[in-house]
């Protein structure tokens, strides 16, 4: 074969391959949030943001109905360091014991998946991704056994579950035309103001193939957001009026139930 026949084949079979890994390429996530800002004012009981976005191919077409995607959706709030203490009962009394201190604890964590995280992906998936509350990367600080680090994360978990900061639906996305998705969150009246994230994977066959993220911040506006500046800028201040603000109002509520 001739020196131009062997670049002629060569140029083919690089064409071939392009073709092949353009066919593949993955999918890209359009991804939207019901609220970018959700405020909180005297009175909040809580909210619902609505996560909804789409599964397009490559060059923004829309998938085909028989595609196969799975959908994880996650909004975590802001990372705390946190640190938790046991109580034991000891000689009648209930005194501290054993304690741990974890780094990044996010503040609020809820998923949702179009299928139980185990029919979706594997466990090092989940690890990576930190995809389900059993994978949560609180990184603990100090000297602390695997076994008793577990004990206080489970223990953290369970706390934050039953407050409704943290959960987890396996079943709380659903998908039309295999292409469009939408999950509900509720926050709960106990969320912290911050940057929220929301995270969007799209799964095919156990492996992401598309992730994306959009942000939602929670904030305090008016005269809430003036008293929670004044109490981190000045704080003794702010403790001192509050506890006059206290006495005086005790004071009238004694003196008009007096006079009544």
């Amino acid at each position: 074969m001739t020196r131009r026949g062997r670049l002629v084949l060569r140029i083919a079979a690089l064409l071939g391959i392009f073709a092949c890994t353009t066919a593949q390429r993955d999918p890209i996530l359009v991804p939207e949030v019901s609220q970018h800002e959700v405020v909180v004012r005297q009175g909040f009981t809580g909210a619902d943001l609505l996560l909804y976005g789409a599964v397009l191919q490559p060059d923004g077409t829309r998938a085909s109905e028989n595609a196969s995607y799975d959908v994880i959706v996650v909004l975590k709030g802001p990372s705390q360091p946190i640190t938790l203490r046991e109580k034991r009962r000891r000689l009648g009394m209930w005194i501290n014991a054993d304690s741990a201190s974890f780094r990044s604890a996010p503040s609020f964590y809820a998923l949702a998946s179009s299928r139980p995280l185990d029919d979706i992906t594997d466990e090092k998936t989940r690890a990576i991704y930190e995809l389900g509350l059993d994978w949560l990367q609180l990184s603990p600080i100090g000297g602390i056994d695997q076994q008793q680090q577990d004990h206080f994360a489970r223990g953290l978990v369970d706390k934050r579950v039953s407050g409704g900061l943290y959960r987890q639906d396996e079943s709380g996305v659903t998908i039309s035309q295999g292409v469009l998705y939408q999950a509900r969150i509720p926050l709960p009246s106990s969320v912290i103001t911050g940057n929220y994230t929301a995270e969007t994977f799209a799964v095919e066959k156990g492996r992401v193939v598309a992730s994306a993220t959009s942000d939602v911040v929670v904030a305090k506006r008016g005269f809430e957001r003036s008293v929670e500046v004044y109490s981190q800028d000045d704080p003794i201040i702010y403790g001192l009026i509050a506890v006059i603000l206290s006495v005086s109002m005790g004071w009238i509520a004694g003196r008009l139930f007096a006079n009544g």
